[in-house]
């Protein structure tokens, strides 16, 4: 297992309330904020895509309203 590092960051309410609901179903896992967020985007970083390309995009999406 590799070593964690703690980070700090922000979030809009109604993605929390989404990563909430990710824990809610999967009470039998007990999994905890962290581990739904590190999850998502360690999928995101093993996907074959261009993950700068990518990112880039759904910035720009997110900026114009759009995601």
């Amino acid at each position: 297992m590799t070593s964690k590092v703690k980070v700090g960051f922000s979030l809009e309410r109604e993605l929390l309330e989404k990563i909430d609901a990710v824990i809610e179903a999967s009470r039998y896992l007990e999994p905890s904020r962290s581990e739904v967020v590190e999850v998502i985007l360690a999928a995101f970083f093993k996907s074959p895509l261009n993950h700068t390309e990518k990112a880039r995009e759904l910035i720009i999406k997110r900026r114009k309203g759009l995601l």
